[in-house]
């Protein structure tokens, strides 16, 4: 999966949650790790799977799967941590699988789908059409807000 560079573009950084792809802009991207140790914390929301210290600093890892009310995996020994900053501060996404780093140009970008899933278009900023998959980039500010996202009836 990987996008020529050859025009005006952005650069993202994709990962997969369930089997859709998503992207966050680099400049939003702090880094990338491997699952990190967790401090649990009592009555947060369902999408705040606790705590990390990343380095001294204290961070708060979301749970993607919660907050795009995917089922929870069998076995999380692959996920991973993408630690966005955002005007919340700095936040860790935690991730299925990372993908690649991927110049998508301009002309790649479509709407985001109307009938997309309101629990989805909250996050998403914009939609690329890419060779084989679709990517929905996520807004950085909108996936750090973290909320109390009701459970699914």
């Amino acid at each position: 999966m990987s996008t020529a560079q050859t025009g005006p573009g952005r650069q993202v950084c994709t990962f997969s949650v369930g089997d859709l792809t998503f992207g966050v802009d680099v400049q939003n991207v702090h880094e990338v790790i491997r699952a990190q140790r967790m401090t649990l914390v009592p009555m947060a929301p369902p999408v705040v799977r606790g705590l990390i210290n990343l380095r001294g600093r204290i961070v708060t890892a979301v749970d993607m799967r919660a907050r795009l009310r995917f089922p929870p995996l069998e076995s999380e020994d692959g996920s991973m941590n993408v630690v966005v900053h955002s005007e919340e501060g700095a936040v860790s996404l935690l991730v299925d699988e990372i993908g690649d780093v991927l110049h998508v140009e301009q002309s790649l970008r479509a709407q985001v789908p109307p009938n997309l899933s309101p629990i989805v278009a909250e996050l998403v900023e914009s939609v690329y059409k890419l060779q084989q998959d679709i990517l929905l980039v996520l807004d950085a500010n909108a996936v750090a807000t973290i909320v109390s996202v009701p459970s699914a009836a």
